[in-house]
């Protein structure tokens, strides 16, 4: 796929075998004056086709096409000719799973839309499809390749607690950070912007994948060794609460347009627990997490950020990486066993460093 030059319309191959969808996507997508559908297919030969013939900078793709499947086109795509693709999925249970598969394929991202009233959903669902398909232009796709997941031994950790936000790009990620791993790594929170529906499946499958237990997080929770909770579908915020016993709390309310919040996650951290904090933040578009992860840093906890080069999509870590927000920032294939090793007991001359500090900052709160 050619780059495109700033300025320049981007341009949109939309691939469904339903007509009628296809020309509401085209209705939709033409609303932006920055946004040119340039063919549309029915099917993945003529997809491979126009690929060819049009080079277009973003395809929308339903996986769920009658024949051929779109899972096998979207592999193919990702091995000779990476190209950012959006998702365009039911909300059932096939739907949900094989979008997950799109994803971890290399898809971008996803958007839900319904079995019934879609013209409706469409309608009200505009500005978060074009975004989703700006969002995509701008986002750096690689060859597909399967790496292998190699969790860690166990080992004896101290009372940390992890927490972790991604958007764009972060189905695959946080997946490839939790592949690191043991099943008793220390309680780790995450807040991962996806499309209502998905999270319980992404949840099931990642428990599938991953020696620690995963799951939708429970408000009352309580954070404990070898558990992962992510934020639930419904719409919550994921928070901590409580100092002695920290638990899961979901909270409700917007923040930025974002449910769940990655700053209200990390905020919430500073509050309660900083000093046995770290903050992850991962690819995604947007500042979503910057400041609350700055917040954990001036309170003393440990931050990491995703580089440049391996996020699909560096907004998030950009823009808290450009405000100090970031302590250390690595590829992804390096942040989780460095994030482990942070959580390791420290040798006793630094646990005495660790104790006078927190009293002083105890003394000057």
């Amino acid at each position: 796929m050619a780059s495109r030059s700033p300025g320049r319309k981007i341009r949109v191959l939309i691939v469904d075998d339903c007509a009628a969808m296809r020309g509401l996507l085209r209705a939709v997508l033409s609303r932006d004056p920055g946004i040119e559908v340039v063919g549309e297919a029915p099917d993945p030969d003529a997809a491979r086709a126009l690929i060819r013939s049009l080079d277009p900078d973003v395809l929308t793709l339903d996986v769920e096409m009658r024949g051929t499947s779109g899972l096998e086109l979207l592999e193919g795509l990702m091995r000779a000719c990476p190209t950012p693709v959006v998702m365009i999925s039911t909300l059932t249970a096939r739907g949900t799973e094989v979008t997950l598969d799109a994803l971890a394929l290399g898809a971008v991202d996803c958007f839900a839309r319904p079995t019934h009233n879609v013209a409706a959903h469409l309608d009200g669902a505009a500005q978060e499809l074009i975004a989703k398909v700006r969002g995509a232009a701008s986002a750096k796709v690689r060859p597909f390749m399967r790496a292998a997941s190699v969790p860690s031994a166990p080992r004896c950790f101290d009372d940390r607690i992890i927490a972790v936000g991604a958007s764009t790009g972060g189905v695959e990620a946080v997946a490839q950070l939790l592949s690191h791993f043991p099943a008793n790594c220390p309680p780790t929170l995450v807040a991962l912007h996806m499309p209502a529906g998905f999270t319980a499946s992404f949840a099931a499958r990642l428990d599938r994948l991953c020696a620690p237990h995963v799951d939708q997080a429970v408000d009352g929770a309580p954070l404990t060794p070898g558990q992962v909770w992510l934020v639930p579908d419904g719409g919550a915020h994921l928070e901590v609460g409580g100092r002695t016993n920290p638990r899961c709390r979901l909270t409700d309310g917007p923040v930025g347009g974002h449910r769940g919040s990655v700053d209200r996650m990390f905020h919430s951290l500073a509050r309660h627990c900083a000093r046995k904090a770290v903050g992850v933040i991962l690819t995604g578009t947007g500042r979503d997490g910057a400041d609350g992860l700055g917040a954990l840093a001036s309170a003393g906890g440990q931050t990491v950020g995703q580089d440049e080069a391996s996020s699909v999509v560096y907004g998030m870590p950009r823009a808290a990486f450009e405000t100090g927000a970031v302590l250390h920032q690595l590829p992804l294939e390096k942040i989780g066993p460095f994030v482990l090793d942070l959580c390791l007991p420290l040798p006793p001359a630094e646990q005495m460093q660790d104790c006078h500090a927190n009293e002083e900052a105890k003394a000057t709160a």
